[in-house]
């Protein structure tokens, strides 16, 4: 089965914990064990299991890239000015897999799902959600 998470970002860079949403979209599958997939649908964004208790690390993470991948410098550049944010999703990467355990996500109690916007604000951006049963 597949869903798709739609949301809205209010900054250029930036992570936005979807856990509740995809813990939703588990339980309403009625799946106990399987596979979950959540995959960014867009060439300026991506996803990252990440620390969930410490807003810092998520801001950690959005420096680091800043400083890995400066704004304005590259060949993309000329032609809408987002050259760094097509780098920034392709080194995060557009999905992450999580294994179904008992009807849970199998993330420890430190992690949480974060969409990374690298690319905003965005009015909408839709976020894949599918599980595969081993049920």
């Amino acid at each position: 089965m597949h869903q798709i998470i739609t949301i809205s970002t209010n900054c250029r860079e930036g992570l936005f914990d979807i856990t509740t949403d995809v813990e939703r979209i588990l339980s309403s599958s009625k799946i106990r064990n399987g596979l979950l997939n959540i995959y960014a649908q867009g060439a300026t964004a991506a996803i990252m299991i990440q620390e969930n208790c410490d807003e810092s690390v998520q801001t950690d993470v959005v420096k680091l890239l800043r400083k890995l991948i400066p704004e304005g410098v590259w060949l993309h550049d000329k032609q809408d000015g987002n050259g760094d944010s097509h780098l920034k999703a392709g080194i995060i990467g557009p999905s992450e897999t999580i294994p179904i355990i008992d009807g849970k996500l199998g993330l420890s109690t430190w992690q949480n799902i974060f969409f990374c916007e690298f690319d905003g604000p965005r009015q909408s951006r839709s976020i894949a959600v599918s599980i595969i049963s081993n049920d």
